[in-house]
């Protein structure tokens, strides 16, 4: 597969992106809306339920809007130690991809951080408990026990995920929560340059496999 961009292209476009912090997007009066919906459909599978009342397929659907956004964080708890220690050995090697992926983990770090805020919301508000996966340390220490290949394209899959469900399902959506859809829009903003990193890295690391076989007798 064939890529226009660099380190330094990605640089470039991270730079001249608008920048946020958490306090921007959550707390205060950044509140959710429960009386809507707070992700389509296309995601949620929650309207062809015709058991339930639309009062339960919108208590659904918000349950799968938190589940969607925690798996994000959970997700994003080995994709952050992952990217630094395949930073740390090169830093010396080109300053544009230390900077580049420097600012990946730094936005990782922040995300990770956005969506413990964003449960605390939810559960805040929702009024019941809700069960999640984990903890997460243990699921980051299986997935980083595999190979370093095949941990970069997990994280790659991910990354490409979050972009198509964003363009197809959400960012044209009228009808969700304007505060969760702005969680998942200023998300998406900075895996954009994420994927694009992350789809470099993989081809390192494909070089490297193929170097390690061509050396074998």
């Amino acid at each position: 597969m064939s890529t226009s961009y660099t380190y330094a292209s990605i640089l470039e476009t991270s730079e001249r992106m608008q920048h946020w912090s958490i306090e921007d997007l959550i707390g205060g009066d950044k509140k959710l809306d429960f009386g809507r919906n707070f992700l389509s459909d296309s995601l949620a599978r929650t309207e062809e339920i015709s058991f339930l009342t639309a009062q339960e397929r919108r208590t659904l659907n918000q349950l799968r809007g938190h589940n969607y956004l925690y798996m994000f964080g959970l997700v994003e708890e080995f994709i952050l130690p992952f990217v630094l220690d395949h930073a740390r050995p090169h830093l010396a090697e080109d300053d544009e991809r230390t900077r580049a992926l420097l600012g990946f983990a730094g936005e990782e770090a922040k995300h990770i951080q956005l969506f413990k805020r964003f449960r605390q919301e939810f559960l805040q508000d929702f009024g019941h408990p809700v069960a999640v996966i984990g903890p997460p340390q243990a699921i980051a220490d299986a997935v980083l026990a595999h190979d370093p290949l095949s941990v970069a394209l997990v994280i790659l899959h991910i990354e490409w995920m979050t972009q198509r469900h964003f363009i197809d399902g959400v960012r044209d959506d009228e009808d969700i929560d304007l505060q969760f859809k702005n969680l998942l829009k200023h998300h998406w903003m900075e895996e954009a340059q994420h994927a694009k990193l992350d789809t470099l890295g993989s081809r390192r690391l494909d070089r490297g496999v193929a170097k390690r076989r061509s050396r074998r007798p």
